[in-house]
């Protein structure tokens, strides 16, 4: 009886929890309803409310430590549990240890305004790429093609992220010559810029990762490669559950966003836009770039895109960040 209890508590305290999630969602589609429409969110960053929210997160964060392991911290052969897979283990290989950075690659370094651009379907037909390419630093995510795109996400890089999914996804597991051509043009067209890899992650992607810097050494890519530290994403994560935002675990924009408010005095954010129509009922693709589809309020899914952005959006309105949704000013 005692147990049947319990299953009927637990029963009752996750359709709670599935109820609230959902409720809040709906609040944050309303909110954006009724603001008008798909490029109406308007505000102007102010550095008052971006030095508020910057201090708040470095109680929980370095970004310019945490931003990758550093060569001094470990060698080959040193065991490494993986964040989200606490029982399975790494050995640091030779190449690994090779492209750890000696210091920071953010070392001391600061940005009048950055970038970061997310991958939504939202971009399609924004013109903002001209805007994007003026910022001081420009942050893109998971390798997200730029050339064929140029109008509307410009082609400036300064840090990318490449989750070691991006492997299989867009390049196929690098199956073949083409593939591996594909995924080394893509490295090479970085020309200098930092190739940000959670290789610590899940110890589904330790062979992407090995891959990846193997292709780097091999054909000595100009790329700075970053890989950030164990720390990071619980930090992140305990930063946003402090402040109320019940994410379960944050988006690779969110973690970028996060970091840039220690090195950058204003954030603009682009490609954000967590559903699949826009205020005027006109498909948005998850991807700019592809034909992926995402269940954006699955219970599956690790991440809790509408809740992101409902916290996103509230920083827009104190103007600690600029989020543009739709059109960019001038875009014709």
């Amino acid at each position: 009886m005692q147990l049947q209890f319990r299953s009927w508590m637990l029963a009752a305290l996750t359709l709670l929890v599935v109820f609230l999630i959902f409720a809040d969602i709906s609040e944050v589609e309303e909110d954006i309803g009724n603001s008008g429409g798909r490029g109406t969110i308007r505000s102007a960053v102010n550095s008052l409310h971006s030095k508020s929210n910057r201090k708040q997160i470095l109680k929980f964060l370095d970004a310019e430590k945490d931003i990758s392991v550093l060569k001094g911290t470990l060698k080959p052969g040193d065991i490494i549990h993986y964040i989200f897979d606490r029982d399975s283990t790494m050995n640091v290989s030779q190449n690994l240890y090779a492209l750890l950075p000696r210091a920071s690659p953010l070392k001391n370094k600061h940005f009048r305004t950055c970038a970061i651009v997310g991958n939504s379907g939202v971009l399609l037909n924004s013109g903002c790429g001209p805007e994007i390419d003026t910022h001081s630093f420009v942050i893109r995510c998971n390798l997200a093609p730029v050339q064929e795109y140029a109008r509307d996400v410009g082609l400036k890089t300064d840090l990318v992220t490449m989750n070691p999914s991006v492997i299989q996804r867009a390049f196929e597991d690098l199956v073949n010559a083409t593939w591996r051509e594909k995924l080394l043009q893509r490295l090479h067209s970085l020309n200098g810029s930092i190739l940000w890899i959670p290789a610590f992650m899940a110890r589904g992607g330790k062979e992407r990762v090995e891959w990846v810097n193997e292709l780097i050494l091999k054909h000595r890519v100009n790329v700075r490669t970053a890989y950030p530290s164990l720390r990071l994403l619980h930090a992140v994560r305990g930063y946003w559950l402090t402040n109320k935002v019940h994410i379960k675990r944050p988006t690779t924009g969110l973690l970028m966003y996060t970091l840039a408010t220690r090195f950058c005095n204003q954030i603009y954010l682009y490609g954000f836009w967590p559903f699949p129509l826009d205020q005027n009922q006109n498909p948005v693709k998850y991807h700019y770039y592809d034909s992926l589809k995402y269940g954006y309020t699955s219970q599956a899914s690790p991440h809790t895109m509408p809740l992101e952005f409902k916290a996103l959006k509230s920083l827009h309105e104190q103007g600690a960040l600029k989020l543009t949704v739709g059109q960019c000013d001038g875009a014709t």
